[in-house]
């Protein structure tokens, strides 16, 4: 998908730029797969903030997506790309032989009455769903389930992919997008292929009010607060921190803490984490 750029008729505009939705091919969802989805602007029951920066925004309805991808051996055709307000990527509506729709993640080089198909016997090639077994080393992955029959939970956003590097036992190991190496349950499935929409990343959002339409309210410093407000606030003048380190509104250390739980379960797949280093 390209980027293409605005005239620059106001100050916001010189440096803008949006999607051209080259890609896209289908402007309107499919009404039995959206559902209501109702904006609480990070308030709990109680209407207390518990997620703080969320609120207004454009009106959306969810595109219920299929991560699991288990209607195995039944051919499906596409019927078309859509944008999805969800998240960074596509989707693309497909429909099987038995006139069921779904929605998939719409990988590169997929395009309208492609067909794509879910199994161990499915070809391997963009859009199909098999699991990790059946998978030849090397291939580049995305939609990958960390527990089997779960469904999708990682490498889902634009332009992203995983590369599996070995199998081995009850397990076979990936090459995540960050860096790390992990090992997944060899059953666990994975679509083939590299996700769509890859220049999302690089859109200059131009203003201020283009980031209000997506729900997302304004982040202050903490040091320009008070010290009612914030443990960085307060002072004459440009104050220092004033701790040993960084900390939340809360007075937890922030900005660089390692939070991960040393005796987390899963740490003994992980073979080697983002910043280069082994597990412990």
């Amino acid at each position: 998908m390209g980027i293409k750029k605005y005239n620059p008729y106001t100050p916001s505009r010189r440096n803008m730029t949006g999607s051209d939705f080259s890609e896209v091919t289908k402007s309107t969802p499919e009404k039995s797969l959206i559902a209501s989805k109702k904006k609480n602007s990070g308030r709990n029951n109680q209407g207390k903030i518990t997620v703080r920066h969320h609120g207004g925004g454009n009106r959306q309805k969810y595109r219920m997506v299929d991560f699991r991808r288990i209607k195995d051996d039944i051919p499906a055709t596409v019927i078309g790309i859509e944008y999805d307000p969800n998240r960074t990527a596509n989707i693309a509506l497909i429909c099987y032989a038995d006139g069921e729709k779904a929605y998939i993640l719409a990988p590169q080089g997929l395009t309208d009455g492609m067909k794509v198909m879910n199994g161990k016997n499915a070809e391997i090639k963009p859009g199909n769903c098999l699991p990790l077994s059946a998978i030849p080393v090397g291939t580049l992955v995305h939609n990958i389930e960390l527990f089997p029959g779960k469904g999708g939970q990682m490498v889902r956003s634009a332009g992203n992919s995983a590369q599996l590097m070995a199998k081995e036992g009850k397990y076979a190991t990936l090459r995540l997008p960050s860096g790390e190496m992990r090992m997944v349950p060899i059953e666990c499935r994975a679509s083939i292929g590299v996700i769509g929409n890859g220049d999302h990343n690089l859109i200059n959002y131009g203003k201020a009010g283009r980031i209000r339409h997506m729900g997302i309210r304004p982040t202050v410093r903490g040091s320009v607060m008070n010290p009612n407000d914030h443990p960085h606030g307060g002072g004459e003048g440009k104050a220092p921190v004033g701790r040993p380190g960084p900390c939340t509104p809360w007075g937890k250390p922030a900005l660089g803490l390692k939070t991960r739980k040393k005796k987390k379960q899963s740490n003994k797949l992980i073979i080697r984490r983002r910043d280069g280093r082994a597990i412990k």
